[in-house]
């Protein structure tokens, strides 16, 4: 017998904010709402259909391991993450860049091209390692959970990859911007095992998903 019970993971803030009303084109409508509500699990108004709230970082982990059929995080995450996922969706929502930022002054006679080895201060080590390795760069890496811009202006290292979308943070603590990584967009991520075993119900929201996002592209 199909199981009808299908579980998308979201975490707070941003990515939700913008993720609920691609739902709610879909026909999916949580019963209360999960930013104002203490409940990790929440209705929706399609019966077999729920939401859990997780971390951000989290929500890779939850699908991967089937928690989740579904979820939603940034693509800094997920690669991050390193978890074995499907990506059929790129929601466009929660856009930014990642990318390396130094002081001001060392900026000034700097040249990215000519670095052999460097200091950095990051959250996203796995990237951060994968992008310098790629440019013949050794690396020393320092993980840090925030305030990255601190890094710099205390010593503890001469640069730091981050998320940058205004890049108003970085202005305000003398730094700028030297080298793009990529660019970062919020990603519809789903579990290999669900997308097999419950193919129709997790295929139709993809489906819906993806026509939502172009309606809303051509809309724009």
């Amino acid at each position: 017998m199909l199981d009808s019970k299908l579980t998308i993971a979201l975490s707070k803030g941003r990515i939700l904010e913008e993720t609920l009303p691609l739902l709610e084109e879909v026909g999916i409508r949580p019963a209360e709402d999960p930013e104002a509500s203490r409940r990790l699990v929440v209705a929706t108004n399609r019966p077999g259909v729920e939401l859990i709230i997780v971390r951000a970082t989290d929500v890779p982990t939850y699908v991967e391991f089937g928690a989740a059929d579904l979820g939603v995080a940034g693509r800094d995450v997920v690669l991050e993450s390193g978890a074995d996922l499907y990506e059929p969706v790129d929601l466009g929502i929660g856009r930014c860049r990642m990318v390396v930022a130094e002081p001001e002054g060392l900026a000034a006679n700097d040249d990215p091209t000519r670095w052999d080895r460097v200091r950095i201060a990051t959250k996203y080590p796995r990237i951060t390692e994968s992008f310098f390795a790629e440019q013949g760069v050794q690396t020393q890496i320092i993980k840090l959970y925030g305030s990255m811009e601190l890094a710099p202006l205390v010593g503890l290292a001469d640069r730091i990859v981050d998320l940058v979308s205004s890049g108003r943070t970085l202005k305000e603590n003398g730094l700028v911007e030297v080298e793009d990584l990529f660019e970062i967009s919020s990603r519809l991520v789903v579990n290999k095992a669900a997308l097999k075993l419950k193919h129709p119900l997790v295929s139709d929201l993809i489906d819906s998903l993806a026509g939502a996002v172009g309606g809303q592209a051509a809309a724009g």
